[in-house]
């Protein structure tokens, strides 16, 4: 696993890179690689979140779980896939919140979601890889530690950023983040089990926005170009 992490995050985090969780991380992803499994995503993008978001460009941060499992969804940014991929049902869902959220919004016909990285939204993962056809196989290896400290720094080092949190999983890292200095929304997953329990009608896109502008800040254009 090379560390191609994007300089701004690098000064931030490179002493992780040192500490005894990930030297054992690392010898983990080896020996799942020579044992022969598929990893996804491929090693390139890793960490892509951060490439894409760089530290001082920071706006919003949405979390999800773990990177998608089947062949060339996942490319480092969650809840994203790359083009010419099916649209998964959660991000099917946060299109069809869109529609109602964001006036004028017309559903892409793909799921790739850089455009919003670029803007400052920080597509974050809490564990960044995973074998094939295996959900949940790197949870617990060292990758939550590790994205845990990338939200303990946001909260610390930066100011006014808004954390949208779906579901349980993504609440539960509210503890990490300081309310006084950043904003949080919640509301259930986007998945088909839990859309329909207070997700669709949160208006999760058109509530970040109002709190950018409250800062003075740019808001995010959540249109994505349509091929």
């Amino acid at each position: 696993m090379a560390v191609l992490l994007e300089a701004s995050w690098l000064e931030l985090l490179k002493d992780e890179f040192e500490k005894p969780y990930m030297v054992q991380l690392r010898e983990f992803l080896k020996t799942e690689k020579a044992a022969g499994h598929f990893i996804y995503p491929n090693n390139a993008d890793i960490f892509n979140a951060f490439a894409k978001t760089p530290f001082h460009h920071l706006k919003v941060v949405i979390l999800g779980q773990d990177p998608y499992h089947g062949a060339h969804q996942a490319h480092g940014l969650s809840f994203s896939v790359q083009k010419g991929i099916a649209i998964p049902p959660s991000l099917k869902n946060i299109y069809k919140e869109l529609t109602t959220d964001i006036p004028e919004f017309m559903t892409p016909n793909h799921g790739n979601l850089s455009e919003w990285a670029e803007q400052g939204v920080l597509l974050l993962n809490a564990t960044l890889t995973v074998q094939a056809s295996m959900p949940g196989s790197h949870q617990k290896r060292g990758w939550e530690t590790f994205t845990d400290e990338v939200i303990k720094t946001i909260s610390n080092k930066s100011q006014g950023i808004v954390f949208i949190l779906w579901g349980n999983f993504a609440q539960a890292k509210s503890v990490l983040i300081d309310e006084k200095k950043h904003f949080i929304i919640k509301s259930p997953h986007p998945s088909p089990f839990s859309a329909y329990n207070g997700f669709f009608g949160s208006k999760p896109f058109s509530k970040t926005n109002e709190l950018l502008l409250k800062q003075g800040k740019e808001p995010i254009n959540w249109q994505i170009s349509i091929d």
